[in-house]
């Protein structure tokens, strides 16, 4: 029998890498309210909201493996969440304007028997963006629901001039270090 795999997430784009590896999975969405303790440092801040939501949907199903994920931006010791509205979208896109950011995504995997956290660090760089391709950008409405306003595997794309790391973490799930995390942790694939 197949064990069960939940991810803890209602991101698209961690739905999208988990599909492209033809695994059967459920998403049940964690519920819980985030705590953030903004003293810790961004990989403690990823892999805390991770395991908060891997618990929560762990707890109500301890037969399955659970995959949770949090990813933030952090740009000079700054993170930066979703926006708050367009103008916070503004001010963070024109701070990483010709700049060099980091993404910080973490994972908590949890079974009845076993908890695995970890979290990948990707540099990002951006292109140098006029204020008229940032509004452009904003208005095609992607920045809304994302870490430092911005998504790299969509339109987004065009404001990044390199990377540095794991791609698949900057889009929401590393997922190569999270499949071999799962078999790890006895999942098997």
């Amino acid at each position: 029998m197949q064990q069960r795999l939940i991810l803890a997430s209602g991101s698209p784009r961690r739905k999208e890498l988990l599909s492209n590896l033809q695994l059967e999975f459920d998403v049940i969405v964690s519920e819980i309210e985030e705590i953030v303790d903004n003293t810790m440092t961004p990989e403690k801040i990823v892999m805390s909201l991770a395991l908060q939501k891997a618990e929560d949907v762990a707890r109500h199903h301890r037969d399955a493996f659970v995959i949770g994920s949090d990813t933030v931006v952090v740009f000079q010791n700054e993170v930066l969440g979703k926006p708050k509205n367009e103008e916070d979208s503004f001010r963070m896109l024109r701070m990483l304007s010709n700049q060099t950011h980091q993404v910080y995504t973490g994972v908590a995997i949890l079974t009845g028997t076993s908890r695995v956290t970890f979290f990948e660090r990707t540099d990002v760089t951006f292109w140098e963006l006029s204020e008229s391709e940032i509004a452009a950008y904003i208005s095609s409405g992607e920045p809304k629901d994302k870490a430092g306003s911005y998504g790299i595997q969509e339109l987004g794309s065009v404001l990044v001039k390199g990377i540095n790391g794991d791609y698949f973490s900057v889009v929401g799930l590393p997922i190569s270090r999270t499949i071999r995390e799962l078999k790890k942790a006895g999942y098997i694939i």
